[in-house]
């Protein structure tokens, strides 16, 4: 370890979190849950699991306020993270390494084990100065948000338990930034998988036979692409628009064929879609479902995935949380940068039950290396974050 932050609790506590590898599939979260219900006891709050999906652990840490009886803050981070090509990692990715640089290499340093442990961080700070806030605060560490969250986030705001904490408002993750801006995300697309199996004319491949499941596929993906070039084109053309501001479709994966010199009867395209917040649902599907019709009979559409429409987290005056974050960013000089996530995160979950929420990891200066090779958060950057997310807790949780 860097000798600079030997002595650092913050940093032991981060470093110590990420040696755990709670790395998908099948994570025993054990350790995790031990860790926190350590941190729970060390900074004074109380502490409670809830297991929605057996072996697959909610967990909640909580503040009580100065009025209780007031709707709560949420302070949302998962204890899940991706899988790893350990042959090319610089160090191995659970040793949590720091480099001379203090650079703390391990999977989770930005997604998102450096939030959950700035908030707990933050809290004992508030707390050691004698601080209280008027709002409860509750700090959920949730399971499986990496394969969808679906036995995690999803599940846990339909329970009673989850209710009984009167959430009012949310905070969950962001990403990494490169330059001086701090990203801050308000909504997120909706993700559509969709397979499209087309069937057909099956017979000798040294045949023209018509109504083959071949051309059929080529017309549907032709239609997507075509769309997918289109979205590019209006990305390209504003340097004002973000990814998340288009429709991505990409093609992901082919299916179908038992033979080299069979016409098969059947062919499948997967196609990963995330729709911007700005598309209609019902006119997109409509779409679809033409492009497929022009293609011939037999085709049949399957939804791996189909997100319904959420709103996005308002963030003007309307809002008086979003005023109280960006009160508090000011104050710090915080320049923000506030766009729609491209990926998915738990808020979707969140906000679908009416709940704004707001996507925020404090990491400027830093490369965006979530899911990659060598992911690292610079131990100087990890602890400035500790420090804002004491103004923004400070400032949101007196509302």
């Amino acid at each position: 370890m860097a000798a600079k932050y030997e002595s650092n609790s913050s940093i032991a506590n981060f470093v110590e979190y990420l040696k755990i590898p709670s790395v998908q599939p099948n994570i025993n979260y054990d350790d995790c849950v031990n860790f926190l219900k350590k941190q729970a006891k060390e900074i004074g709050l109380a502490f409670n699991v809830y297991e929605v999906v057996p072996t697959k652990p909610v967990v909640v840490l909580t503040w009580p306020g100065k009025n209780p009886a007031l709707p709560s803050i949420l302070l949302n981070s998962h204890m899940d993270v991706v899988p790893v090509f350990e042959n090319s990692w610089t160090y191995p990715p659970f040793s949590a390494h720091i480099d001379k640089d203090g650079k703390i290499f391990a999977r989770g340093s930005q997604d998102m084990k450096c939030v959950g442990i700035q908030y707990l961080e933050a809290i004992s700070k508030l707390k050691a100065s004698g601080v209280q806030l008027k709002r409860t605060l509750h700090v959920s560490f949730v399971p499986d948000e990496e394969i969808g969250g679906h036995d995690g986030m999803e599940k846990f705001v339909e329970t009673k338990e989850f209710k009984a904490l009167n959430v009012d408002f949310a905070l969950d993750e962001g990403m990494a930034s490169p330059n001086d801006d701090f990203i801050v995300y308000n909504g997120e697309r909706s993700i559509w998988q969709i397979h499209v199996h087309c069937t057909g004319q099956p017979g000798h491949g040294s045949l023209l036979l018509p109504n083959t499941a071949g051309e059929k596929i080529r017309h549907v993906i032709n239609r997507f692409m075509d769309y997918r070039e289109e979205q590019k084109k209006i990305l390209d053309s504003n340097p004002k628009l973000t990814i998340g501001d288009v429709t991505t479709i990409n093609l992901t994966q082919l299916f179908g064929g038992v033979q080299s010199n069979v016409v098969p009867e059947k062919l499948t395209a997967v196609f990963d879609i995330r729709l911007a917040v700005t598309v209609n649902h019902t006119e997109f599907e409509a779409m679809i479902n033409q492009w497929c019709k022009e293609a011939g009979e037999g085709i049949t559409l399957e939804y791996e995935q189909k997100n319904t429409y959420v709103e996005c987290t308002k963030i003007d005056g309307t809002n008086p949380y979003w005023v109280a974050f960006k009160t508090a960013t000011d104050e710090m000089k915080l320049k923000l940068d506030c766009r729609i996530f491209p990926g998915g995160t738990d808020s979707r979950y969140i906000r679908k039950v009416g709940i704004p929420a707001i996507g925020f990891s404090p990491m400027n200066h830093t490369p965006v290396l979530l899911h990659d090779h060598d992911e690292f958060l610079e131990a100087g950057i990890f602890l400035k974050g500790i420090d804002i997310y004491v103004k923004i807790l400070t400032s949101i949780a007196n509302v």
